[in-house]
């Protein structure tokens, strides 16, 4: 990509495209796991991907495009002052497995679109599940062992030694194994969690609206719904069940008004 990365810096407005267009979803769907909901990975999003366009001229080529591009959005997302509904709770995941246990039911959904719903709060718990780390283990699990980066390369993005990189990993995984491992239906038969069962008050209490759902009703750029779930009948450990999500695609035309803007000449670019 660095023939691509030089022309957009001459002003090749194709190169820069297919630069937007490489970045896009992947750059989304890091912002989706580390802010939940997808308006506001939306959000962050743009804004990653113009500090990345704004500094294509810094790009020396010492890492991958998207690995340079994981380490601008990184940044960004772990200085976000805005904070996720589960952060401004506080809430811990002893706190959260409690809240779990408290809105079972007895019997699985028998409603309407009852499989989609019940896929719509698995995808919601493990995004919940991951706002209860705090955001330095959370971006750690995510580029190990959601995104699967090595441990140079993630240490990399996160500009930290790669010991330093491992124990913070190793700490996040504990403490989700801990969890999943006591608490995950998916995970072991011994869990008392079922999604199914949760979906009565999932509803009732907001968390995912049944007319509506978000992520199972999200667009894909790859993997489906169906696709990424099948992934639960073959793997059964915490972090197979935490990256078997669909890959989400960014909004088209959030992506399309950063290209209209750039184009516009009325932004200072790649400086």
């Amino acid at each position: 990509m660095s023939d691509v990365v030089a022309r957009a810096v001459d002003g090749d407005q194709d190169a820069l495209r297919e630069i937007v267009h490489e970045l896009r979803d992947p750059l989304y769907r890091l912002a989706l796991r580390m802010v939940w909901r997808p308006a506001d990975a939306e959000d962050a999003t743009q804004e990653i991907l113009i500090q990345v366009i704004t500094r294509l001229a810094s790009f020396r080529g010492e890492a991958k495009l998207l690995t340079w591009a994981y380490r601008i959005g990184v940044n960004y997302l772990l200085n976000l002052r805005r904070k996720t509904p589960q952060e401004a709770r506080e809430l811990s995941l002893d706190e959260f497995r409690a809240d779990l246990a408290e809105g079972l039911a007895a019997e699985d959904y028998g409603g309407p679109d009852a499989e989609l719903l019940a896929h719509e709060v698995r995808l919601s718990c493990t995004q919940a599940v991951l706002q209860c780390l705090e955001r330095s283990e959370r971006i750690a699990f995510v580029l190990g062992d959601i995104f699967e980066l090595t441990s140079t390369e993630a240490a990399w993005v996160l500009d930290i030694s790669s010991a330093a990189y491992r124990k913070r990993l190793e700490r996040a995984r504990e403490r989700l194994r801990a969890f999943m491992g006591s608490t995950c239906g998916i995970v072991t038969p011994s869990g008392f969690c079922r999604c199914a069962r949760r979906v009565s008050t999932a509803v009732s209490i907001g968390r995912i609206d049944a007319a509506a759902p978000a992520l199972v009703g999200h667009a894909v750029n790859g993997r489906g719904v169906q696709e990424a779930a099948a992934q639960l009948h073959r793997l059964h450990d915490a972090a197979a069940v935490l990256r078997a999500h669909p890959d989400y695609a960014a909004s088209r035309s959030r992506t399309d008004a950063i290209l209209g803007l750039l184009r516009s000449g009325s932004f200072p670019l790649l400086e």
